[in-house]
């Protein structure tokens, strides 16, 4: 028998027609980093196209996507103040609590995420509050998390995102969130979230880079692959709605070990770095932008994610729409 599997890459039609993986504009999520101070806002150096953006600016933003396709957005806060116990983080007047309700209001059926974390809100810069070594403490941590869900939740957020990798913490969320009667709000668990060098503008963008020491005691050693598998069985166990793997470039085999061994919704994050470096090249011609990121894209669904978030989601919707 001759075969030519040619023949069906005979077209631009043919290709599109038996073309097995497809990005769908409405499975990824935008993220935004939202300032408490006006003087805080503007382009992120290190993050070519993204901005720091302003509690108007957020809203803007949030319909302007919407109108795009963009249906989820993941926020970050950049609050006015820090302190050793992440004050700002559980204020009901904090920055993320007003994006929130801002944005609820403006574009109610925008799905708003909030990540839950620590790192931005202390002034030591790690993930959680510190214990008398100066280790971070994995319950008193887990406590501050459930304190400032419930705020999160107060304001009308339709998904906690806790990024924190503490022990037990979606146990302790789940059940404080059912507690409190918020059993609608939905838990995306950065279950395997790995102590990455991608993540360096990030760092830039939120202020939230370590003021001593690094994040290897609660973040994944990246060489483990059967320990993100455990990571993610427990969190699913305690109640995960959605699991994710973080970064998400440099660990598509975690991505297709987990979608292989777990039926749940599966999330990644395309990192700063990964966004940054590919800018980079952008600049510089040496890659291709649209076709660069179409194939940067298709990876993670081919690889078995559900959900991707990605600083290249607005980019992406825009070129979709005038298509």
């Amino acid at each position: 028998m001759n075969v030519r599997p040619r023949r069906l890459r005979r077209s631009a039609v043919v290709r599109s027609l038996v073309r097995e993986h497809h990005v769908r504009v409405d499975a990824l999520v935008m993220p935004l980093f939202v300032v408490a101070r006006k003087a805080d806002a503007g382009p992120i150096s290190s993050m070519p196209g993204i901005s720091r953006l302003t509690l108007d600016q957020a809203v803007d933003e949030s319909r302007e996507l919407y109108g795009l396709g963009v249906r989820s957005v993941l926020l970050f806060g950049v609050p006015d103040r820090k302190d050793a116990v992440a004050s700002s983080n559980y204020d009901p007047q904090g920055i993320v609590q007003r994006a929130i309700a801002a944005i609820k209001k403006a574009v109610p059926e925008m799905y708003v995420i909030a990540d839950l974390c620590n790192c931005e809100y202390t002034d030591h810069g790690h993930c959680g509050i510190l214990d008398e070594h100066g280790d971070v403490d994995n319950d008193a941590t887990v406590a501050l998390l459930v304190r400032t869900a419930l705020t999160y939740a107060q304001a009308g957020v339709d998904v906690v995102a806790p990024s924190d990798m503490m022990d037990g913490r979606v146990d302790a969320l789940r059940s404080s969130l059912d507690a409190h009667g918020y059993t609608g709000v939905s838990i995306m668990a950065y279950s395997a979230k790995y102590a990455s060098a991608f993540y360096g503008p990030f760092r830039e963008a939120a202020g939230s880079a370590p003021q001593f020491g690094d994040r290897r005691t609660y973040q994944m050693d990246p060489p483990n692959a059967r320990e993100a598998m455990r990571e993610i069985a427990l969190d699913i166990e305690e109640g995960a709605d959605v699991v994710m793997v973080k970064p998400a470039l440099a660990y598509l085999d975690v991505v297709r070990m987990a979608r292989d061994a777990f039926d749940v919704p599966l999330a990644v994050y395309n990192v700063s770095g990964e966004y940054s470096m590919l800018q980079a090249a952008f600049e510089r011609g040496w890659l291709e932008r649209e076709r660069t990121i179409d194939e940067l894209l298709v990876s993670f669904v081919r690889a078995g994610a559900d959900v991707i978030i990605t600083y290249f989601a607005k980019d992406y919707a825009k070129r979709r729409s005038s298509s």
